[in-house]
Formats: C-alpha cells, structure tokens, sequence
C-alpha cells in the first residue's frame, strides 16, 4: 500500500498528464480541446475531493490544525475552480487567448499548490497519519469526485 504522500502525489501526475495533453490539444484546436478539458476538471476535482472529504478532515481531527494549511490549501481549490470553469467558458465562445490565459494562470497556481503539498502537508499528514496511512489511502481511493 502507498503512503499518504505517494498516493497523492502521484495522482497530481495523473492530473498533470491530461493538463499537458488539454493544452497541446488547444494549440490545435479548442473547438476539439472540450473532452480534455472535462476530463481534467473532473479528475481534479476528484482529487480535490479526496482531500478536502478525507485527508484534510483526517488531518484536522488529528491535530487540531483548522486554521493552518488545510485551510490555505482548500482556499486555492476554490480558486483553481473558479479558473477551470474560466476554461470551459472560454472553450465555450472559442476564445484561444482568453483559454490560454487562465490556463497559464491555473498553471502556475496549480504548480505553487501541488509543490506546498508536496514539500509540507503531506508530509505533514503522513507524520501525523501514519499509523491510519492504509485506511486514509483506501478512503481516497474508493471516493467518486461530487
């Protein structure tokens, strides 16, 4: 079984990957770029999802922290969806340069997040968690984005 941070962490990838393909699809054409783009939104939600439901409730109760990262990181989810929903919509009216603009924004955004993640919470959670590491994991995994 993987760790807290393992399993997260690679599920970023998992969500950088199809930001990638989105966006080299975009280049092409944004008209076809719609799949990619539900695809990715709804696989980062699901990833949103998983912490915001599990990890960082796990976290919370553990340690107390509702005011620290959690609350910082839940922040910026709220952000990346406004932004991802700023996608669609410029997928919506064919606007390249307005899609493309909020792409680079959620990039950027999406890279600070996953990094502060990454180098601090998780391994925060798993230092906290890691005695409940399994349970965590298999929550996360068998969660469906809502």
């Amino acid at each position: 079984m993987s760790t807290i941070k393992e399993f997260l962490t690679n599920d970023h990838s998992k969500c950088d990957e199809i930001f990638a393909s989105m966006e080299e699809e975009a280049v092409k054409s944004l008209e076809n770029t719609r799949p990619l783009c539900e695809e990715f939104i709804a696989q980062t939600e699901k990833h949103f999802q998983m912490e915001e439901r599990v990890m960082f409730l796990e976290f919370e109760t553990k340690t107390g922290m509702t005011q620290g990262p959690t609350m910082m990181m839940r922040q910026e989810h709220t952000q990346m969806r406004a932004l991802m929903k700023d996608m669609l919509n410029a997928i919506e009216i064919n606007n390249k340069d307005k899609f493309f603009g909020y792409s680079e924004t959620l990039m950027i955004l999406l890279q600070q997040h996953n990094m502060k993640e990454e180098q601090m919470l998780y391994p925060m959670a798993q230092q906290h968690l890691s005695a409940e590491s399994d349970r965590i994991v298999d929550m996360m995994s068998s969660l469906t984005a809502q």
